[in-house]
C-alpha cells in the first residue's frame, strides 16, 4: 500500500516538473518573439510611445496638483491651545491689588486677573459679569444685584456674595483710599434674605451699572489684613483673582524698573477657559523700549503706541489695527485763570482756531465737536458751532485784551497725537497774538498731582474717557471743580449743574435727550472746552497671533480684554468632518 502511494507521488512530481519545463520554454520563446523580436519595430511607433508616456506623466501631475489644490476643502488651519502671549505695557507696577490700579500696567493686570461685578459687553454696553443680573428700581435710586452661583477663585475657593460685600466695604473704608471710592460715595449696601445685594443711592443714577465695573477681591485671603496698610500687603505682590489668568511669577529685567509679570490660564475662569497657556505683561519705562521690542520680535503686541509711531515699526511681522474709543481729545480752558476767565475771550479763540488744520495733526481720527458722542445717546438737535473766522477773532481779541502781549501756559502729555496737535493749536494762538509756552509731561502720578489737580495751565490739551453711557457731570459740574474732581476747566454754572444732575437721575431716555441737548447749548455758549477728535486704540500685534476681535466695540482701551479667552498664538491643521 505504501509503495503504491509512493509511486503515484513520483508520477505526479514528474508530470509537474515536465509541465514546468514546458511552460518555461514556451515563456522564453514568447518573450523572444514578442519583445526582443519586436524591438526593431520601436522606431516605427516611437511617437505613439512618447504620447502615451507624456499622458501618464500628465495624469500623475494632475493627481498631485489636485491633492494640493483641493486640500483646503477638507482641511483648514485653526487657532489651537498653548503658547504665551506677551503684551508690552507702560508704567510702573507698584501693586497688583486691583483696588489700587492707577498706571496703564496695573490696570491691564487688574483686568486680566480679576473679574468685575459688571463689565462692558461685546456691543460696547455695560452689563453683568460676576453678577447674574443687575436691576434698577423704577426711579433708578435702588439697584439690586445677584451674584452667579458656582464661581471660584484661582486657588479653587468659592467666590460668593460675601466676597463682593467684603470688597465693597473695603472700597467705602476711607482708610483704604482706593481708586473706586467715588463710585460708592454715600451709597448704602446691604444683603437681603434672598442672597441679593441692594444698593440704595442718595439720588437716582441712570448709569449706576457702569459704577459697578469694580474688581472683586477674596475675603478668605484679605480678611485679616489691616485696611490702613492694605496696599503693602503681600497680596499686592502675589494676588489671588478670578479673571482669565492667575498670577504666576515676576521677573526683573533691569534695574530701571523694567519687568515681566507672568500669568497662567485660570482653570476656574467663569467664562470659557483661555486658549493661551499663559499671558505675560512686559512692563517698560518708555515707548522707545516698546518699539525696539516689537521690531525685534521679543513681544507679541502692545496697546501703548499710537498711529504716530507707525513709521518706527519696521518689522514686517507686525500688523496694526485701529479701533475707535468712547473718548475725546479736547482743548480745556482754565476758566479760573486770569487770561481765560472771560467767555468772550474763549469764544474768540475758538473762532480763530482752524480746527480742520489742527485735526490734520491727528490723521485717521474722527472729528469730535461736542462732549457727547452718538454711540452713547442719539441726540436730535445739536447747537450750531461758530465758523472759523481768523480776522474777526483777531479783532475781537484786540478789543478784549488791548495792546498787551499775553503769555498762555499750555499743558499736554507725551501721548499719541497730542504733542503734534498742541503744536498746531500753539501756532493758531500765536497767530491770534498770544505768546505761548508749551509744557509736555509724561502721563504719570506726578502729572496728575502737580498739573491736573492744581490746574497749572491756562489751556490743557488732553484726552478724557466719555464712557459707554453719557454722563458729562464729572467734567462740567461745579462740584468737580476741585483738586479731586475732573472738571478740568474749573467751569461753574448753576443751570448746567441742574441739567447734568437731571440727565444723570432720569431713566427716561427722551427726557435725558432734552436735558443733554440743553446742556450742549450752554457748553457751546460758555466755551469751557473745544472738541478736537475721537481717539483710536492703535494696537500693534504679531501677524502670527490672534488678538481681540475686530467686531468688539471698545469703550476704553482695557475693553480689548473682553474676549481674551479666544486670543491665541498657536495654530493647527484640522480635517473637516463631512
Amino acid at each position: 500500500m505504501k509503495d503504491s502511494i509512493k509511486k503515484r507521488g513520483q508520477k505526479i512530481v514528474k508530470k509537474f516538473s515536465k509541465a514546468s519545463i514546458q511552460v518555461s520554454e514556451e515563456g522564453k520563446e514568447h518573450i523572444k518573439e514578442n519583445i526582443f523580436g519586436r524591438i526593431s519595430h520601436i522606431a516605427n511607433i516611437r511617437l505613439l510611445i512618447l504620447e502615451w508616456g507624456l499622458l501618464i506623466v500628465a495624469l500623475i501631475m494632475l493627481a498631485i496638483t489636485q491633492a494640493f489644490w483641493f486640500g483646503d476643502s477638507y482641511a483648514n488651519n485653526t487657532w489651537s491651545t498653548g503658547g504665551t502671549y506677551i503684551e508690552a505695557s507702560l508704567g510702573e507696577v507698584n501693586s497688583m491689588n486691583p483696588l489700587f490700579a492707577s498706571t496703564s500696567s496695573e490696570r491691564a493686570l487688574s483686568r486680566l486677573m480679576f473679574s468685575t461685578i459688571a463689565s462692558i459687553d461685546f456691543s460696547g454696553h455695560p452689563g453683568p459679569e460676576l453678577a447674574e443680573y443687575i436691576r434698577p428700581s423704577e426711579n433708578g435710586r435702588i439697584w439690586t444685584i445677584k451674584i452667579r452661583d458656582g464661581l471660584k477663585w484661582s486657588d479653587g475657593e468659592p467666590l460668593t456674595t460675601s466676597d463682593v460685600i467684603f470688597t465693597l466695604n473695603l472700597i467705602k473704608n476711607s482708610a483704604v483710599n482706593t481708586v473706586y471710592d467715588a463710585n460708592l460715595a454715600n451709597v448704602k449696601i446691604v444683603a437681603n434674605e434672598n442672597g441679593e445685594i441692594v444698593f440704595t443711592l442718595p439720588t437716582p443714577y441712570a448709569d449706576f451699572i457702569s459704577a459697578l465695573i469694580i474688581p472683586v477681591v477674596p475675603e478668605h485671603v484679605l480678611a485679616d489684613s489691616d485696611p490702613k496698610t492694605l496696599i503693602e500687603d503681600s497680596f499686592s505682590n502675589a494676588p489671588v483673582g478670578s479673571g482669565a489668568f492667575s498670577f504666576n511669577a515676576t521677573q526683573l529685567n533691569s534695574t530701571s524698573g523694567e519687568k515681566t509679570i507672568y500669568l497662567s490660564s485660570n482653570p476656574y475662569y467663569h467664562k470659557n477657559r483661555t486658549l493661551l497657556n499663559s499671558f505675560a505683561v512686559h512692563v517698560f519705562t518708555n515707548r522707545d523700549g516698546i518699539i525696539s521690542a516689537l521690531n525685534a520680535g521679543t513681544i507679541t503686541a502692545t496697546a501703548e503706541l499710537s498711529e504716530a509711531d507707525s513709521e518706527s515699526i519696521t518689522s514686517k511681522s507686525i500688523y496694526q489695527k485701529n479701533s475707535s474709543l468712547n473718548s475725546g481729545a479736547f482743548i480745556f480752558f482754565n476758566t479760573a485763570s486770569q487770561s481765560m476767565k472771560d467767555a468772550a475771550v474763549r469764544d474768540a479763540i475758538r473762532r480763530g482756531i482752524n480746527l480742520e488744520a489742527v485735526r490734520e495733526a491727528a490723521p485717521n481720527t474722527i472729528a469730535l465737536n461736542y462732549p457727547l458722542i452718538n454711540s452713547q445717546l442719539k441726540l436730535e438737535n445739536y447747537p450750531a458751532l461758530p465758523e472759523y473766522d481768523l480776522e474777526a477773532a483777531k479783532a475781537k481779541l484786540a478789543e478784549l485784551n488791548g495792546e498787551n502781549m499775553i503769555t498762555l501756559e499750555v499743558a499736554t502729555v507725551n501721548s499719541g497725537f497730542l504733542p503734534k496737535v498742541t503744536e498746531a493749536v500753539s501756532d493758531a494762538l500765536k497767530e491770534l497774538g498770544y505768546d505761548v509756552h508749551i509744557s509736555t509731561y509724561e502721563e504719570n502720578q506726578d502729572f496728575v498731582s502737580n498739573v491736573l489737580s492744581k490746574r497749572s495751565y491756562d489751556l490743557l490739551i488732553y484726552e478724557i474717557e466719555l464712557g459707554a453711557d453719557p454722563d458729562p457731570l464729572p467734567y462740567y459740574h461745579s462740584s468737580q471743580a476741585s483738586k479731586a474732581g475732573l472738571n478740568l476747566s474749573n467751569y461753574r454754572n448753576v443751570l448746567v449743574d441742574d441739567l447734568l444732575l437731571a440727565g444723570r437721575e432720569t431713566l427716561d431716555e427722551s427726557l435725558r435727550i432734552k436735558k443733554y441737548e440743553r446742556f450742549l447749548e450752554y457748553w457751546v455758549a460758555n466755551v469751557p472746552a473745544i472738541g478736537i477728535y475721537q481717539p483710536n486704540l492703535t494696537y500693534y500685534y504679531n501677524k502670527n497671533a490672534r488678538s481681540f476681535s475686530n467686531d468688539l466695540k471698545l469703550v476704553t482701551a482695557l475693553d480689548r480684554f473682553t474676549d481674551v479667552n479666544t486670543w491665541a498664538v498657536n495654530t493647527t491643521t484640522k480635517n473637516k468632518t463631512p
